[in-house]
């Protein structure tokens, strides 16, 4: 796609539509000579340049990346008229591309019938699926991994909801005996179950879990907000093919959050929920004396907590569905890049004399730690830590990230390792742009060089 081209276009295509009600004068109030405008925009372009480069392979740090030109031209072009989709009133054309958009990701989980939207992020989508799981269960709390994202601890105060931190099994996933422990109290009410945690990538059991829904009576969230669009991995074929059960489990819980912005090739904000029973509409029952009168259809903002959302958000990821719809041939060979460079990258590691894989990846992330002598905790944060501050640094640099492992989490997967401290940061690498495949050789090598210099 040439970029620059279909911006122009954008433009073009909004300008004639809006010709079509006639000229107008703008008010001089907001005129901005070319000149002055240059000034400012010189002072902000090289702001920017004080980024990390989020588009290059080189960077594997953190969960960011670019969004694709599709969904730069979708959402720029929507945001020259700027809808507001919290009703029909302000954005009838991105509404109906949302309900769209939304549709698609509810066919991904495999949900036959679903009330959702979009959201400004997996924060506010996880709020929404816990506001509702309190409504229908008050008084009772919420159950979620200690690898969950901080997310549902913070909601649950939010929304004064008991919150219950259960301890994770040896891959960083749910362990559901100790779950079994918390239910049997009757304190809890919901169990959220995470696809794809933010630190190591792991994937609850949610097929196992289920049992535990008529057991207890709970409600079952899955908070796929990273992790989500790896369903479409589910049973490929090649190596980057994942264990279909805890996927195809997915269709029969409750409710579930996926965030568009992360591979879903989105700019942020964009997250959706969805809930598979359309009924808990009614928890967002109100009255505006002043929106929802151009129709008597459902508004987004009935379904809502939040009031004012971008439809630009909404027609960037409708455009980007057509292109690349959530489906194995479509986003899922863009996910499969990924997968297939963090398998590839922890082979590498498992070859290596320099580094150590800390646990095999499930998803993109890959997490290891350099080899020390003495094998210590303390010895392995201080080598982390140099790596990655020597690594952004010098002509050839590259971009990771750090995860602390408490002593315990450390020691189930490495117990030659002296627990001299209460934990160490190891590195952590997040392989979501497809281009990473390409690249995962030079990125070993280059961390490998870096764990082998003696530090200054």
């Amino acid at each position: 796609m040439d970029l620059q081209h279909w911006l122009g276009r954008a433009e073009d295509a909004i300008q004639e539509w809006a010709d079509g009600f006639g000229p107008y004068e703008r008010h001089p109030s907001l005129l901005v000579e070319d000149d002055r405008f240059a000034t400012a925009f010189e002072e902000f372009t090289g702001r920017l340049k004080d980024n990390y480069p989020f588009f290059h392979p080189h960077y594997a740090g953190q969960m960011l990346k670019p969004p694709h030109p599709a969904a730069v031209v979708g959402y720029l072009t929507a945001m020259l008229i700027n809808p507001n989709n919290h009703a029909l009133d302000g954005g009838p054309a991105t509404a109906r591309m949302e309900r769209e958009a939304v549709a698609q990701l509810a066919a991904m989980f495999g949900y036959d019938t679903h009330l959702g939207h979009l959201t400004t992020s997996g924060t506010i989508a996880n709020l929404e699926a816990l506001f509702v799981a309190r409504e229908l269960h008050p008084g009772r709390g919420v159950a979620y991994s200690a690898d969950a994202h901080y997310t549902h601890g913070r909601m649950c105060r939010v929304l004064g909801m008991e919150g219950h931190a259960v301890p994770t099994d040896d891959r960083g996933r749910l362990d559901l005996d100790a779950l079994e422990d918390v239910l049997r109290s009757g304190r809890v009410g919901t169990v959220v179950l995470t696809a794809g945690t933010t630190g190591l990538g792991g994937v609850d059991p949610v097929h196992e879990a289920l049992p535990l829904k008529e057991r207890y009576g709970v409600r079952l969230h899955v908070d796929a907000a990273y992790g989500g669009f790896f369903t479409l991995l589910a049973g490929a074929e090649g190596p980057e093919g994942l264990a279909p059960e805890p996927w195809q489990a997915i269709a029969r819980c409750d409710s579930i959050v996926v965030d568009p912005h992360k591979h879903g090739l989105q700019p942020y904000g964009c997250g959706a929920v969805l809930f598979s029973d359309p009924e808990v509409g009614r928890f967002y029952l109100h009255d505006s004396p002043y929106t929802y009168f151009t129709s008597t259809d459902l508004h987004l903002g009935e379904i809502s907590l939040e009031c004012s959302r971008a439809g630009a958000s909404a027609a960037a990821l409708w455009l980007t569905f057509q292109l690349l719809p959530p489906t194995p041939g479509g986003l899922g060979r863009v996910l499969g890049a990924g997968r297939r460079a963090a398998l590839r990258w922890a082979d590498l590691i498992d070859t290596s004399d320099a580094l150590e894989l800390y646990q095999q990846p499930e998803l993109d992330i890959v997490t290891y730690f350099p080899t020390v002598d003495p094998a210590t905790l303390t010895a392995v944060d201080t080598a982390s830590a140099r790596v990655l501050a020597d690594g952004m640094s010098g002509p050839d640099p590259v971009f990771l990230s750090t995860l602390k492992a408490d002593r315990e989490a450390f020691a189930a997967r490495h117990p030659k390792v002296t627990a001299d401290a209460d934990g160490a940061r190891i590195l952590r690498s997040v392989l979501m742009k497809p281009e990473s495949e390409h690249h995962v050789e030079r990125l070993h090598d280059r961390v490998v060089r870096l764990t082998r210099a003696q530090p200054v």
